[in-house]
């Protein structure tokens, strides 16, 4: 078995042992890279020296008996993270060529820690897409089938993970960015609680939706990523000061006594046959596993798309005015005066899909169309969370697909934004009340493409969620299937 398909805990151990070195494990890495990135286009950045000397530190590290969990472990991180060291793009033209002056919380995590910093991951530009279609650069392909879209709009880190480009990565989820690439891609994508993972130096889509979260070959290695990221940081206002407990606690007790709930509503029509199927069979892993299984209503899912792009166009219309030409990225001086400029910059710095959700955001927040729209939105939210309330004081955890579908072919959805919006139908509901969920790999579709399961667990309780995912691949081998580069 090459380096590059280890786990990060199959890694560790090895490093530990020195059965490999540092460097040997990322030479590994970079060969893959070399060999396979031209099918896949999974980074916008990646940088050998700098990854090498990376490498040659952690083991100077581990010589001395100060390796942590994450010394000398190859992690790829969204282009959305600020890095002092490698430009930060958000896959968009008009941030080309940004390099941060500093490390965001999660880069100075990694690197406290000893990880080597694969690259920069492709996504959907200003992570707003579902398909990675909508980079500046170039469209992601799935490494199970070239042909078809990673999902989005962590899809860069998704594909990366898939194809042995890294060990893990981290992704951010405003809506389901993290789990729905997780789905197509046949890997477990996590977002943790709001204010679980410090969001300083994440470039902000929908700042009360947006939490970063790991994406693993492994349920254990989600669970090792976490430790590392969470905890309060005192640079993000919205960073909860609750401790957060260590995850590798608990993680294989086993499901028995557990109460999964599963939501009718998460089962309907539109939904492809065979997801239906692979989750069905879930259900019944889980009930021979010695859960109990109880359906449920969560009432106000059909609200959940709508509210979502409101409440998500509306903050992203607020957060992208600082892209002007002036503070940030590159600037277009057609002559004019400010405002020309001003115009000029954002017309020509900006994609279809981000314009599209700007012109929303700012309509639902105008005069005239605040209360019937955005107000409106954040009440539906309230309920929506209600729900989920209601319902975790009768079970422990939800079960339900991840995705409607597989991975669908590049190009399939590019001119039906709305046909493309439903792809998060299953993952919104946990953004807009701030709970964690995960994705995991539970059986293959009809073209052959990775199916989903969702576990979404209480605000702030990733290790009942984690503990259920765990239980669930400890008890079957979806998640060793690989696809064939």
């Amino acid at each position: 078995m090459e380096p590059y398909t280890w786990t990060l805990h199959e890694a560790r151990a090895k490093l530990d042992a020195g059965d490999i070195s540092a460097v040997e494990l990322t030479a590994s890495l970079l060969y893959r890279i070399e060999q396979v990135e031209p099918q896949v286009l999974a980074y916008n950045c990646v940088a050998p020296e700098l990854v090498e000397a990376q490498a040659e530190a952690a083991d100077h590290l581990i010589h001395d008996g100060k390796a942590g969990p994450l010394t000398g472990l190859g992690i790829a991180l969204k282009d959305n993270m600020i890095t002092q060291d490698l430009p930060t793009t958000c896959s968009a033209r008009l941030l080309e060529g940004f390099v941060s002056p500093t490390d965001g919380t999660i880069a100075a995590k990694l690197k406290e820690a000893g990880s080597v910093v694969m690259g920069k991951t492709n996504m959907d530009e200003f992570a707003m897409g579902s398909s990675t279609e909508n980079s500046a650069t170039e469209a992601t392909r799935n490494p199970w089938d070239l042909n078809r879209a990673p999902g989005g709009s962590s899809g860069g880190s998704a594909a990366a993970v898939a194809a042995d480009l890294c060990l893990a990565a981290l992704g951010s989820d405003t809506g389901g960015s993290i789990r729905q690439p997780a789905s197509l891609c046949g890997v477990v994508g996590m977002k943790p609680t709001y204010g679980r993972v410090s969001r300083y130096g994440l470039v902000a889509f929908a700042s009360s939706l947006d939490q970063i979260g790991p994406l693993t070959k492994d349920v254990e290695d989600a669970a090792l990523l976490l430790n590392a990221v969470s905890g309060n940081d005192p640079l993000d206002s919205t960073s909860s000061k609750r401790e957060a407990p260590d995850f590798m606690d608990g993680l294989k007790d086993g499901v028995a006594g557990m109460r999964i709930g599963v939501p009718k509503e998460y089962f309907i029509d539109g939904t492809d046959p065979a997801v239906l199927t692979a989750v069905q069979s879930a259900i019944q892993q889980m009930t021979k596993l010695g859960a109990e299984i109880v359906e449920i209503s969560l009432p106000h899912t059909p609200y959940a798309v709508s509210t979502y792009y409101l409440i998500a166009t509306a903050e992203a219309s607020s957060n992208l005015a600082r892209f002007d030409g002036v503070r940030y990225g590159n600037r277009v001086d057609n002559g004019g005066d400010l405002l020309a400029m001003y115009m000029a910059t954002r017309e020509a710095g900006f994609g279809p899909e981000v314009k599209r959700r700007i012109m929303l955001g700012t309509y639902a927040l105008s005069a005239g169309y605040y209360d019937a729209y955005y107000k409106k939105a954040q009440q539906v939210r309230s309920l929506i969370a209600q729900d989920l309330t209601e319902a975790f004081e009768q079970v422990d955890v939800l079960l339900t697909p991840t995705s409607p579908t597989g991975a669908f072919k590049l190009g399939e959805r590019t001119a039906d934004p709305l046909k493309m919006y439903l792809s998060d139908i299953y993952t919104i509901s946990a953004n807009l009340a701030g709970v964690p969920a995960i994705s995991q790999p539970c059986g293959l579709d009809g073209n052959g493409v990775p199916i989903g399961l969702q576990f979404i667990g209480r605000s702030f309780d990733e290790a009942s969620v984690l503990k259920a995912a765990w239980a669930f691949e400890n008890a079957t081998d979806f998640h060793t299937a690989r696809p064939a580069l």
